[in-house]
């Protein structure tokens, strides 16, 4: 079977850490998103893929190539405007080739169990759409049902008119009929061109759609900064323990832990796993790394720190004296001694943070900090939960950071 991947998005919600890559290249237990919806398709028995891009494309390029890497034929077409989810589908159609194929988002994380339960599900000449119930469905496409048969798809509905607690997941099996009806869908209030407007046509024109419904809490959309945290989470989970790197004598590991060729732990480290540490790293003398933490490549993690439930991209240094918590770190940082990223608030609340202008509760009380590319911080600087600092910033000693530091801001004096 052929299979179709959304992956043109900039993924502004996720800002700053998209600020120089695709979201699609997130890092998510140690590779990167994109790479485990890849690998789930193969699993499942794709064996070709159109991926359609847009934002930093040459990036996507460069990194899966041809595809052979992962066991299967892969080519790329270009959206050339940001046009919605069916202006994108509709690039494949030439891929397609009049044969039936399957179509997902490229900003989920979800187990390859996920895709094999769409293909068998499939019938005959019937599109199928996958579907999973969630806590809060009136912020996304929410589907009722009849049996297994889609009878509406409702766009973000007001809190208490849901039709159901289930939520469109981004993964189809169309057939070939469906780009005529991308062809005949029109511009929705968002002003794009929307799968879900083309399915409501076929579902208004007596044809059947069909649902799949995935276990709960076993689909996410990658949309916010936090839902990095929650995806590596479950990317860890089931990550076996594989020791390659030099560990020295007086380190101390709990549970899974994988170590690449080239790393180091020095003496007097403390690892609880799940925790993942990339080629080259150097960790220690005597730190402490939690569970559901993930180090890239060439990361420096120095003495007495600590780290927890955190992603740490590659290139970066945190040298001395410093905690990190519940925090994404962007490439080739450098965090001075005594930096300390804070995550809980005072009265024990909720984060809240600032995503495009709107102030959106996270839904965790446990929230650090989301810090760009190329960051430099000065010693002695508290961040305070839900702090975004912007690519290339630095920010002086001394400081305790309350708001969101703009990219390439050189933050001097007093708070902010």
């Amino acid at each position: 079977m052929k299979a179709v991947v959304l992956a043109a998005g900039k993924g502004e919600r996720l800002m700053p850490l998209t600020e120089n890559r695709p979201k699609h290249l997130l890092p998510i237990g140690g590779k990167p998103l994109l790479e485990w919806i890849l690998e789930g398709l193969v699993g499942a028995g794709v064996d070709e893929a159109l991926l359609v891009t847009h934002y930093m494309e040459e990036q996507i390029k460069e990194y899966f190539g041809d595809g052979k890497r992962l066991g299967l034929e892969l080519s790329y077409v270009r959206q050339e405007e940001m046009r919605g989810t069916a202006d994108a589908f509709r690039m494949a159609e030439d891929f397609a080739g009049g044969e039936e194929f399957l179509g997902v988002y490229g900003d989920l994380f979800l187990p390859p169990e996920g895709f094999e339960a769409l293909i068998r599900a499939r019938r005959k000449g019937e599109t199928t759409m996958c579907v999973v119930p969630v806590d809060d469905p009136s912020r996304m496409g929410v589907v009722a049902l009849e049996g297994d048969r889609v009878t509406a798809i409702v766009e973000k509905p007001a809190p208490g008119e849901e039709p159901s607690d289930l939520a469109n997941a981004g993964m189809y099996i169309f057939q070939p009929g469906i780009f005529r009806l991308i062809d005949e869908t029109g511009l929705s209030s968002r002003n794009e061109y929307e799968i879900t407007d083309s399915l409501r046509a076929l579902i208004d024109s007596g044809a059947t759609l069909r649902a799949v419904t995935l276990p709960r809490g076993s689909w996410l959309d990658v949309g916010l900064p936090w839902n990095l945290l929650e995806a590596n989470e479950k990317a860890l989970s089931s990550m076996e323990t594989s020791i390659e790197g030099d560990v020295e004598d007086g380190v101390h590991v709990q549970g899974p832990v994988r170590i690449a060729e080239g790393a180091r732990v020095r003496s007097g480290v403390y690892i609880e796993g799940p925790v993942c540490i990339g080629p080259g790293s150097d960790i220690g003398p005597n730190c402490y790394l939690r569970p559901s933490t993930c180090i890239g490549a060439d990361v420096r993690v120095g003495n007495a720190c600590e780290v927890k439930n955190s992603i740490i991209m590659d290139g970066t240094r945190v040298p001395h004296l410093s905690y990190v918590g519940d925090s994404v770190i962007g490439e080739r940082c450098n965090l001075g001694a005594g930096t300390i990223t804070a995550n809980i608030r005072f009265d024990k609340k909720n984060v809240k943070v600032d995503i495009k202008g709107e102030r959106i509760d996270s839904g965790r009380r446990k929230l650090g900090v989301f810090i760009g590319d190329d960051v430099q911080i000065g010693i002695n600087v508290n961040l305070l939960p839900g702090v975004k600092v912007g690519a290339g910033a630095w920010i002086a000693p001394g400081l305790t950071v309350h708001d969101d530091v703009e990219s390439g801001v050189f933050l001097r004096t007093g708070t902010y």
